[in-house]
């Protein structure tokens, strides 16, 4: 039997007083006699902040999501409101995904604001996650929630945090807010709403929205290309259905094949392993449609519609998934060449990615005279931009983990108007006779073949959590001199801001805030990044290679070389 250290039943048992209600005291008491390993998963820690805001399996305990540690945040963040915008009348939007108990914890979120005298704009049913951050700047907001875990598992849930500009919250809020959250006791939560402070939103905002979006996203591709154009989409049983096909039909798509089995909206996703978009597997449905429509494009979105998944057909007629950082490129391409045929580059424009993205990103913008810029992962950065850079014009900016903005309308990756961009190049492109795969191809002979794959190792609970610091420790003490008989040249860690150069034996300071991420490049500009999932249990590794690429004929064999060097690569570094 396992013994149950005694910090952990301390801290459980503390969860057995009068402030919490009769489930909660069931459930602790159940694993305390039943499942002494799960109740150490549920109180070991604190659930923590990540890259996309808190995520976590629901549960009790405080490592958990459920009403209390949701609770405390927002009173946690109730205070913070108060502290930094004093004799204001502060207001709030919040809005939730399909995921279960999405709704009842949204509502538990507003109950704690208004009783804390805040006004609460609530949607009262679920919608993508891009139409909050919208919402936050059309509702003069100070902040806004997204009760939602992305394309995470069923059993989790989450808390994302945006600030006044529309954009998540970036230091110093997000530790200072922190700093308020852990310094509370569950006992000084307010539960009690003040109900007329809780305003419902729904048309004025959807309405809004969707005509925002159709402005960014469209441009002036003809009306007889935009209905010749046949597309399937499927929602993945997420937010997407409420608006993506409004909004296409809005932009003059009509032919729009919805996948039906996947329509509702269903917190258990029951038709796919995984509601992930960069997954093939999820697609698989919408793949099998595009077949018997004979479809030209295919997406897919993941559950809070800020993620999506491209597949297009190559110069032989066959359906392909295309990676986050191939779709990413084509869309800045088409937004470069639209800003550059309107006359709009006037040199005080730019366009962002992140640091494990493609590098070919940086070839692309820089030769429109645009400058690009790299931060960290998550678009959390990419709004940080914006809000630092008011003398620039973002033009857009995308990260390979399938997520894309178009213009500052909103602040966060955005998969609504991003599949109306992917549409619009893909029926332009139709119309002149080319397609949105040829053009990727022609746009590597230009600015060279890049070949990006993600290695992303599972490692669950304490002990996983323990391996991957592992990992990174043994990384940063026992370097790679190597990659695949290619010298390093350039090591850089963000933990450490500290960027090596080997030949030479200098360092440069990184200047991105400290993040737990190492980049190691070679002398013929193999990259490999690793770090730690934000949002889940892994760790993750980032290749990148690259080659020149003469001509559009060349490409299957050039890419199947880079493909056997990948394979090398994550045989030699033991990756998988």
């Amino acid at each position: 039997m396992t013994t149950i250290k005694p910090e952990i039943l301390q801290k459980a048992k503390s969860w057995l007083t009068d402030i919490f209600d009769k489930d909660t005291h069931t459930e602790i008491n159940r694993l305390i006699d039943e499942n002494p390993k799960e109740l150490e998963e549920s109180f070991y820690k604190n659930a923590e902040f990540g890259t996309g805001g808190m995520r976590g399996v629901m549960g009790v305990g405080t490592n958990r999501i459920n009403k209390y540690t949701l609770g405390k945040n927002t009173q946690g963040l109730s205070d913070y409101l108060k502290k930094s915008f004093p004799n204001k009348e502060i207001k709030v939007a919040i809005a939730y995904d399909c995921r279960n108990n999405s709704k009842s914890l949204a509502k538990v979120v507003a109950d704690v604001f208004s009783a804390n005298g805040i006004k609460v704009y609530l949607f009262s049913d679920l919608r993508p996650t891009p139409e909050l951050s919208y919402a936050v700047k059309k509702l003069d907001c100070q902040c806004g929630i997204v009760l939602t875990a992305s394309h995470n598992p069923p059993e989790y849930n989450g808390y994302k945090v945006y600030w006044e500009d529309g954009g998540q919250l970036v230091p110093p809020q997000d530790t200072e807010l922190v700093e308020t959250i852990n310094n509370l006791e569950y006992e000084a939560i307010n539960f009690e709403a003040n109900e007329s402070l809780i305003v419902k939103v729904d048309s004025k905002i959807d309405n809004a929205f969707a005509e925002a979006s159709v402005n960014n996203g469209s441009f002036d591709t003809p009306e007889t290309a935009r209905e010749n154009l046949s597309i399937v989409f499927t929602s993945l049983h997420g937010t997407s259905i409420t608006m993506v096909p409004d909004v296409l039909k809005k932009a003059g798509f009509n032919n729009v094949h919805l996948v039906e089995e996947q329509k509702e909206p269903d917190g258990n996703f029951p038709t796919v392993k995984s509601p992930n978009p960069e997954e093939p597997a999820a697609l698989k449905m919408a793949l099998e449609m595009a077949e018997n429509k004979n479809a030209d494009i295919v997406i897919g979105t993941d559950p809070d519609c800020d993620r999506l998944g491209v597949a297009v057909r190559d110069n032989n007629g066959e359906m392909i998934l295309l990676n986050g950082n191939q779709t990413m490129l084509i869309m800045t391409w088409f937004l470069l060449e639209q800003w550059k045929k309107e006359n709009r580059i006037k040199g005080k424009e730019f366009v962002a990615s992140t640091i494990v993205s493609t590098p070919m990103m940086k070839n692309l913008v820089e030769d429109y005279g645009v400058q690009y810029m790299e931060v960290l992962t998550g678009f959390k950065w990419i709004a940080k931009l914006i809000k630092d850079h008011p003398e620039l014009n973002f033009i857009g900016g995308g990260e390979e983990s399938f997520g894309y903005m178009v213009g500052d309308f909103v602040r966060d990756k955005d998969a609504v108007t991003a599949t109306l961009l992917a549409c619009e190049i893909s029926a332009s492109l139709k119309a002149e006779n080319n397609s949105f795969y040829n053009k990727l191809l022609e746009l590597y002979t230009k600015y060279g073949l890049y070949k990006e794959e993600l290695i992303s190792l599972v490692k669950k609970g304490i002990e996983g959590e323990q391996e991957i610091k592992q990992m990174l420790i043994d990384l940063r003490e026992n370097p790679w001199e190597e990659i695949d008989g290619e010298k390093v040249v350039l090591v850089e860690d963000y933990k450490s801001s500290v960027a090596k150069i080997l030949q030479d034996h200098t360092e440069n300071t990184i200047d991105i805030p400290k993040s737990n991420v190492l980049i190691y490049y070679t002398e013929e500009g193999t990259k490999i990044a690793a770090r730690p999932s934000g949002t889940e249990p892994k760790i993750k590794f980032y290749i990148s290679v690259n080659t020149n690429l003469d001509s559009v004929e060349e490409y299957e064999e050039q890419q199947q070389k880079l493909k056997e060097k990948i394979a090398r690569i994550k045989q030699e570094l033991k990756l998988g």
